[in-house]
């Protein structure tokens, strides 16, 4: 059955009589125009087009399927460094805990764009292990790297990242030592 023919039926029965009749339909509506916009999006990452696969690739990230995490996880290997940053900010946003590993080897990008989107996105998981590859890249001379992984160590906000983050505080780069102030300022006490 085709994509319309079902879609007809289910907004027939949000007629029915019956609440719950109606709000199922309303609810299987909803996911089928999810999965209507999904093989579309899909579709746009094929595009020669590097703008329409940015596009496509954002997306995702208002949508609520596990089904888009293999196809990002896959534009991780791109040639292309901007479809490998876009892909790496909706994993960081959607922080799902398996995407993890994969992300994590995109600190040593060959793209320094690509390795900040990285810091940045690893922010968004609550994870103390991560707190050992990102500071593993404080030392760098990419400033905006050391300011990307110092945010994300305060947004992780463990106190194994206090340490790093107080060497830092002596940093030359005033825009270090301010990331660092505010990180140090967002870990919270243990007692």
């Amino acid at each position: 059955m085709v994509l319309e023919e079902r879609r007809k039926l289910l907004i027939d029965c949000l007629n029915d009589p019956d609440n719950r009749v109606s709000s199922a339909a309303a609810a299987a509506l909803e996911r089928l125009e999810a999965l209507s916009g999904l093989s579309q999006i899909f579709e746009g990452l094929k595009s020669s087009s590097r703008d329409q696969r940015v596009r496509a690739i954002f997306a995702m990230e208002h949508l609520a399927s596990k089904q888009i995490f293999p196809p990002l996880i896959n534009l991780l290997k791109d040639p292309d460094p901007e479809i490998r940053a876009a892909a790496i900010q909706v994993l960081g946003v959607k922080a799902h805990p398996k995407c993890l590993a994969s992300l994590v080897k995109h600190l040593k990008d060959p793209d320094p764009a690509v390795r900040v989107h990285t810091a940045e996105a690893l922010g968004h998981f609550p994870d103390s292990r991560l707190v050992p590859y990102l500071t593993s890249v404080l030392s760098s001379a990419d400033e905006q790297l050391v300011v990307a992984a110092v945010r994300a160590l305060g947004m992780i906000g463990v106190v194994e990242a206090l340490n790093p983050l107080v060497e830092l505080l002596q940093d030359q780069r005033a825009i270090v030592r301010t990331a660092a102030i505010e990180a140090f300022g967002s870990i919270p006490l243990t007692d």
